[in-house]
C-alpha cells in the first residue's frame, strides 16, 4: 500500500505545468532527496547568449519543490538563497539535485546544487527553506 502512496505522490509532482513546459524531467529519488535534469534551448539564453538565471533558477526550485513535497504534504517556499558559478549554454543538459538537510516543526532546510552533466562541474548551488503547511495533497496512510 505504502508503494502506492509514494506513488500517487509521483504522480502528482510530475503534473507541473512548468516543469513540462521547459521539458525538464523531474525524478524523487526518495523522501526528501530529488533530481531534475533540464537541456538547456535557444529559447533559454540571455542577450549574452548564455544560460538565462532565471531558467538555472526554476531548475532549482523544481527540485526544491520536488524533495519539499515528496512526502505528500504540502510546502511551499519560505526563502531561497542563490549563488550562480559557471555559465552554460545550449545543448548543455543541467542537473539539479536537492536534499533535505534539516527537518523540524513547519520548517525544513535543503540543499540544491545544480551541475553540467557533460562536465560534473557546478553551475549554481542555492540554499532553500520551506514550510510545510498542515494539509497533505496525498493523505498519510
Amino acid at each position: 500500500m505504502k508503494r502506492d502512496r509514494n506513488q500517487k505522490i509521483i504522480d502528482h509532482i510530475q503534473q507541473d505545468p512548468f516543469a513540462r513546459l521547459l521539458g525538464a524531467d523531474v525524478e524523487i529519488i526518495t523522501a526528501g532527496h530529488s533530481r531534475v535534469t533540464l537541456t538547456i534551448t535557444e529559447d533559454m539564453i540571455n542577450f549574452h547568449g548564455i544560460t538565462h538565471g532565471g531558467v538555472i533558477f526554476a531548475l532549482g526550485d523544481m527540485a526544491f519543490a520536488a524533495a519539499s513535497n515528496s512526502r505528500g504534504q504540502t510546502a511551499v517556499a519560505l526563502n531561497v538563497a542563490i549563488n550562480f558559478l559557471k555559465a552554460t549554454k545550449p545543448g548543455d543538459c543541467l542537473v539539479a539535485e536537492a536534499k533535505e538537510q534539516h527537518a523540524a516543526g513547519p520548517t525544513a532546510l535543503y540543499d540544491i546544487t545544480i551541475r553540467d552533466k557533460g562536465t560534473g562541474e557546478l553551475v549554481a548551488k542555492s540554499q532553500d527553506l520551506v514550510y510545510r503547511k498542515k494539509e497533505w495533497f496525498v493523505l498519510e496512510e
